[in-house]
């Protein structure tokens, strides 16, 4: 294969979109061949980001319909749930990362309970590599199709899954605070996202019932072994962008919070993207603005035998379009790092 990996991003004019645009251009392996956005066909992407006006030669905007996938190595769906599978299911030859929630849940009824209608393309659920990169690095060589995380499932399963799988932490009693920046809610016009609705203000949501649960739900489960219930809240908070998570959880038999923060340093020492920090420093959002880095650690909590774990990535990076490029990489035989070294943006 080239060592040019021709991509189509399907949903361009979207946040996820666009940051999908933007590490693409300076990714040295790839090369921007079709971008669509069906309500926006036939603009520029300048008309529509004025951050990508130094880049005239950008393809123009237009229906997916209407893209010659002959030569495309991969797609990248950064589409709503349900119209994303239904255009996938259909294409026949490039691979796809697909960004939207459609083909995370195994099974095709928890994916009708939460999202409100029939999966599009129930066959294709199975064959799908649930592409949270550092738990998937043996499976993405040969996949075809790879559902990327959400972002509230990305900080969550980061600061879990080695704690679960090495019985560090109980299963039960599992609480994650998380707080995420407007970028996450899209960029379509709604009245709860206005300026005067989010400025100085934060507010949870989906109480009880957030479409990001069955999904922790169901990978944490894989890892513990048994059925996973967590209790779940997140919160709106006026900043563009960026994703604070604050999980407690019950210590497991004769386990320390010095014991969790080991089986995360070893669990992480060849991640170049996760990262343990010093004992006693809280992760912020601010260390990983406009990165594909993680930053992770664990406090003793005042109730005896209870922990806290505190997970920041950034949403539109770590959390969606940066690992489905840190993804692709590893499809594709690239380096894992390629394309996403930027630093974190400060202040």
């Amino acid at each position: 294969m080239s060592s040019t990996i021709r991509i189509a991003v399907l949903g361009a004019s979207g946040y996820t979109g666009a940051d999908l645009v933007r590490l693409a251009l300076g990714h040295p392996n790839i090369s921007i061949a079709a971008l669509s956005a069906n309500a926006k066909a036939g603009n520029k992407m300048s008309d529509i980001w004025p951050h990508m006006a130094m880049f005239p030669d950008l393809p123009p905007l237009q229906r997916a319909e209407e893209i010659d996938w002959d030569g495309i190595d991969v797609v990248f769906g950064c589409l709503p749930h349900a119209t994303s599978a239904e255009l996938l299911s259909g294409l026949n030859g490039p691979r796809i990362i697909d960004l939207s929630a459609d083909f995370r849940l195994d099974d095709a009824d928890i994916y009708a309970e939460w999202y409100g209608t029939a999966h599009p393309a129930p066959a294709l659920m199975s064959e799908a590599v649930y592409g949270l990169t550092e738990f998937a690095r043996d499976a993405l060589p040969d996949a075809a199709l790879v559902a990327c995380p959400g972002c509230y499932p990305t900080a969550a399963l980061l600061a879990l899954l080695p704690l679960l799988e090495r019985g560090d932490i109980s299963a039960r009693n599992i609480t994650i605070n998380a707080l995420s920046g407007v970028s996450g809610a899209g960029r379509s016009l709604k009245e709860a996202n206005l300026f005067p609705e989010v400025a100085e203000a934060v507010h949870p949501y989906g109480l009880g019932g957030h479409r990001h649960m069955p999904e922790i739900e169901q990978e944490l489960g894989k890892r513990a072994g048994t059925d996973v219930t967590i209790s779940f809240v997140p919160h709106l908070v006026p900043m563009n962008r960026g994703e604070l998570e604050t999980i407690t959880v019950e210590l497991g038999e004769g386990r320390s919070v010095s014991d969790l923060r080991d089986c995360l340093a070893q669990s992480y020492a060849t991640s170049p993207f996760v990262h343990i920090l010093p004992e006693g420093i809280a992760p912020a959002t601010r260390m990983v603005r406009g990165s594909n880095h993680v930053v992770l650690n664990i406090f003793a909590d005042r109730i005896p035998g209870r922990a806290i774990v505190v997970a920041a990535i950034d949403n539109l990076v770590k959390g969606s379009s940066g690992q489905a490029i840190q993804n692709m990489n590893l499809m594709f035989g690239l380096d894992e790092t390629a394309g996403l070294t930027q630093a974190p943006l400060f202040p």
